[in-house]
């Protein structure tokens, strides 16, 4: 993160003390040598995932930043592809990544994702990574309005991971991320929401069914198993409408975070 084209740590701190959305604008040009975007073999593993789904006709990226996920959307979309993010920055990177000609036609939409400006407009919204940036109840708003997006029988889909057992150092370097951003929030304003532990799998599986999707657990290609023989990657995939795919297990009962 550290190196040559990657941010440096006084420009991560400037970062965490702005806002959200001006601390992307503000790392917009080196987030792509960061950790923290999504990496290749995730997005290949979703478009795997979702191509016995399709064809699908338009796509949405919910939270695109750089427009790393116009890949596996435009393997799978026919017509279009639109990306929305709130970031003026992170929009500008990818515009300058993904050429304007297609097929499918891309678009990039600077909006909230809490408040999307679409109705009826797909058949496939993707989100990769996003979830750290909303609250929990922020999460009725966000699905309704992904509903309202989607066509019906459109889906809804993102990769979830199985987050390390506290015996992993994984666990503690996470959990002390966020005990410091809560610190950080409580002490200074704007606030930076960007938790990796606020949210449980199983609370946002209820909210999705709650907003009137049918949710699905399939196994993220690729991923790899844990000790206890249980997937690290799955693909959550809501359905506006309409009963399980053939081969998909049903979330209910079946999530244990």
């Amino acid at each position: 993160m550290f190196g040559p084209e990657g941010p440096t740590l006084r420009e991560l701190a400037v970062q965490a003390l702005s806002s959200v959305e001006h601390g992307y604008d503000l790392l917009a040009p080196k987030f792509d040598h960061t950790p923290f975007r999504t990496p290749a073999p995730v997005l290949d593993a979703v478009a795997e995932a979702l191509a016995p789904l399709g064809p699908f006709t338009d796509g949405l990226d919910l939270c695109c930043g750089t427009g790393v996920g116009f890949r596996p959307l435009a393997r799978l979309c026919r017509r279009s592809v639109t990306g929305i993010d709130f970031s003026a920055g992170m929009l500008d990177v990818a515009r300058r990544r993904v050429p304007p000609a297609g097929p499918p036609r891309v678009s990039w939409v600077r909006g909230d994702a809490r408040a999307l400006p679409f109705t009826g407009a797909f058949d496939l919204v993707v989100s990769f990574g996003a979830f750290g940036h909303f609250l929990p109840g922020e999460l009725p708003g966000l699905f309704a309005g992904v509903r309202a997006a989607l066509r019906p029988g459109g889906r809804f889909a993102f990769p979830v991971f199985a987050p390390p057992r506290p015996t992993h150092p994984g666990f503690w370097l996470l959990s002390g991320f966020d005990a410091v951003m809560r610190v950080r929030n409580a002490l200074w304003r704007p606030p930076f929401v960007m938790y990796y532990r606020a949210l449980r799998l199983g609370a946002v599986l209820k909210e999705l069914e709650r907003a009137g999707f049918t949710v699905e657990l399939r196994v993220l290609p690729g991923s790899g198993r844990r000790a206890d023989g249980s997937p690290r990657g799955r693909l959550v995939v809501a359905r506006s409408d309409g009963a399980p795919e053939p081969g998909a297990h049903t979330a209910a009962g079946r999530v244990n975070s």
